[in-house]
């Protein structure tokens, strides 16, 4: 065995000295296809180092204490202090800022301490103090509204002299402006604005920088056990940012994927370049045969050839794959959450080469093996490969292995595991359903034979001819139009479910922090005013889901698709009756006059998710009191409605003495939209408007 590989060695570094010119295209697909793999996981890998790296700075301290609408109280503050912490209060809400020229806009406003940043710094221009009844405003806002250093803005009561524009937030990523951009005021005005209300929509966090040497893990859980009762989601620096690195996931398995798509496509250029180089060589190998080498002579010989070729390939793919995430990172420098910390990381490059070798192998041992089979009396034949010659069973058991072993690889580190089997699947349905167009083209070629023109009858005869590349164009061609008609479908089904989809009584406003004693001025003003056709309103709360079925939160087993409604605080509210539109699929709606122990009203694809039904219990937080609930009925909810929806629906009773505001909608003639909202901000400076 070893003075068989030994003369494939040698009979590989001979053959290689005549060039590879012919393996050029073999060259170019492997390298595309490992450069575009490297790439996206270099960069994921580069923005992953730069979010641990920064921990502290993205989420403003070591540690994060988010209590929702409840600040955190004075023994809690005395703890932390007597372990050494610092301590930074953000309360952040939505609200509308009204310019002199009566202009408006919805802001997410941040009312923040003198301590304030704990890590990284603050950035104003110009340089100055947020002292009270002043206001720092994203650069966007003071460019649509027109407005000036040292212009008067409204927001809520309180009037405030715009002193800066914010051009870098420390812990933007923590705190994200998701309704509006960022408005910044110092804690001391927040009071003179008076939006905080009973019920407001707000959310309190403090932030805490520990002394050095102290383990953040360890303190945060002390904290929660000194204070359990307190519902609080208590996190770490190396927390920050589980949306952004949910994000990653995601986008690095669809972009690997499309990495991979591209790969496969290379894998038929793979296999057609190296049969056509083989048949090239064809009486090179008949030759050797009938000089005595063995088939596995043959086939360790040009295997060595291909593998020499692959390393090449993969070793410009990731040189280039490298190069390509400097590239991109410089491209994507403003939409990127912080700078990635670029390196050659062995773990995605190692993935990348993998990927790369197992389908060079997994495309070039078929061909090999064949070749290995070509007879010295092919010499005499005009070295034409055997019609339908097959490799030996090594071969074929070593290229079911290779390919497995591909296959194996995208599923194990793919993200989502159901998708990545199912475009493993698809693509082996596609392979297999172009191959056998291919050989049904062959067979209709063969039957028009008899055809009186000859060049008809010389063209399709080269379609079924022994030896004809018929197979490999085909899936070529197939492979390569599938990849891009697909990509036309999905963008296109896309755009057209969105438009489609979008309902036609959609409304014009969201209005939230609406107060009680407000709901009916409000509704008394939004149906007198011009163009408006409809509104709604319902009650609404601040809740957070706290243990399912008596399990904590945090280990519940939930589906990912579900996994979003146990992350934060959710609206809440509750109803004698089944809002417009319910359909309840299972259990059955309470009585209007029901004041009984708490029962909920759940959405039904949740519930599946989560494994609850029927008479389980749901315990949530309000104001840091837990409710327990029991589910009475499951219901269908339409998200895409845009209406007043809700996960959940609670009976009226207990819910109804807890502090709490009023969620609205308004639907009417968009062309009375700035009317409507300007009538409303104008009436109740607390309430806030969102554009549908």
């Amino acid at each position: 065995m070893l003075d068989q590989v030994a003369l494939g060695l040698r009979l590989a570094r001979r053959e290689l000295r005549g060039g590879l010119r012919s393996l050029r295209i073999v060259l170019a697909c492997l390298a595309l296809g490992v450069a575009a793999i490297a790439a996206v996981g270099t960069l994921r890998a580069g923005i992953q180092a730069g979010l641990a790296a920064d921990g502290a700075r993205i989420l403003g301290g070591d540690v994060e204490i988010r209590s929702g609408a409840r600040e955190v109280g004075p023994e809690a503050r005395a703890w932390i202090a007597e372990r050494g912490g610092q301590v930074s209060t953000i309360t952040t809400l939505r609200a509308m800022l009204v310019a002199p020229s009566a202009e408006r806009m919805l802001v997410e406003l941040k009312a923040v301490d003198g301590a304030y940043p704990l890590y990284g710094g603050l950035g104003l221009d110009p340089p100055a103090a947020l002292a009270p009844g002043t206001v720092a405003l994203d650069p966007l806002v003071a460019e649509r509204l027109g407005l000036a250093i040292g212009d008067t803005v409204r927001i809520g009561e309180a009037r405030l002299r715009l002193v800066a524009l914010v051009v870098q937030e420390p812990d933007k990523v923590a705190t994200p402006a998701l309704f509006g951009p960022r408005a910044m005021i110092a804690e001391e005005t927040l009071p003179e604005t008076k939006l905080i209300q009973p019920g407001s929509m707000v959310q309190h966090d403090l932030r805490i920088r520990l002394p050095p040497g102290a383990d953040p893990h360890r303190f945060a859980a002390a904290l929660n056990h000194a204070f359990a009762a307190e519902g609080w989601r208590v996190r770490t620096a190396d927390a920050a940012q589980p949306g952004v690195n949910r994000f990653l996931d995601r986008a690095a398995s669809f972009l690997t994927l499309a990495g991979l798509t591209a790969l496969l496509v290379g894998g038929i250029g793979v296999a057609t370049g190296v049969r056509a180089w083989l048949e090239a060589r064809a009486k090179s190998i008949a030759t050797l045969r009938c000089l005595g080498a063995s088939s596995g002579t043959i086939f360790l010989t040009y295997l060595i050839q291909v593998l020499a070729l692959a390393g090449l390939g993969i070793g410009l793919g990731l040189v280039a794959g490298y190069g390509l995430t400097w590239a991109a990172a410089q491209a994507l420098a403003g939409t990127l959450p912080v700078p990635p910390r670029l390196a050659p990381y062995p773990a995605p490059l190692a993935l990348a080469a993998l990927y790369g070798l197992l389908t060079a192998l997994a495309f070039a041992l078929w061909p090999l093996g064949r070749a290995a089979r070509i007879s010295g009396a092919a010499l005499f034949r005009d070295a034409v490969q055997p019609a339908g010659a097959w490799p030996g069973r090594g071969v074929l058991a070593a290229n079911l292995l290779a390919g497995a072993a591909l296959i194996g690889l995208i599923v194990a580190t793919a993200g989502d595991k159901g998708f990545a089997a199912g475009f493993c699947a698809a693509a082996l349905a596609t392979l297999a359903l172009f191959r056998l167009g291919a050989a049904g083209l062959m067979r209709l070629a063969r039957s028009l034979s008899h055809l009186r023109r000859p060049a008809l009858r010389l063209g399709l005869a080269n379609l079924h001819r022994p030896g004809a590349p018929t197979p490999l164009l085909v899936v070529s061609l197939g492979i390569g139009l599938t990849t891009l008609a697909a990509i036309a479908q999905i963008e296109g089904n896309l755009r057209r479910q969105l438009e489609a989809e979008m309902p036609d009584r959609a409304p014009n406003f969201f209005f939230i922090d609406i107060q009680p004693d407000q709901a009916a001025r409000f509704d008394q003003l939004a149906r007198s005013l011009p163009g408006v056709e409809e509104v709604k309103r319902v009650p609404s709360l601040r809740a957070r889901v706290v243990a399912v079925k008596g399990v904590p939160a945090e280990q519940v087993q939930v589906t990912p698709e579900t996994a979003w409604a146990l992350r934060g605080d959710r609206g809440l509210t509750y109803a004698a009756r089944p809002p417009e539109g319910t359909r309840v699929v299972a259990g059955h709606w309470w009585p209007e006059d029901y004041r009984g122990p708490p029962l909920l009203s759940f959405d039904a694809g949740i519930a599946e998710g989560w494994g609850v039904g029927i008479g389980d219990t749901i315990t949530v937080n309000v104001l840091g009191r837990n409710i327990n609930l029991r589910i009475a009925n499951l219901r269908q909810v339409d998200w895409r409605g845009l209406g007043l929806n809700f996960t959940m629906v609670a009976s009226p009773g207990l819910l109804e003495a807890a502090p709490h505001t009023n969620i609205a909608t308004i639907r009417g003639d968009p062309r009375r939209d700035a009317e409507v909202l300007r009538a409303i901000t104008d009436a109740f400076p607390n309430v806030s408007g969102i554009r549908v």
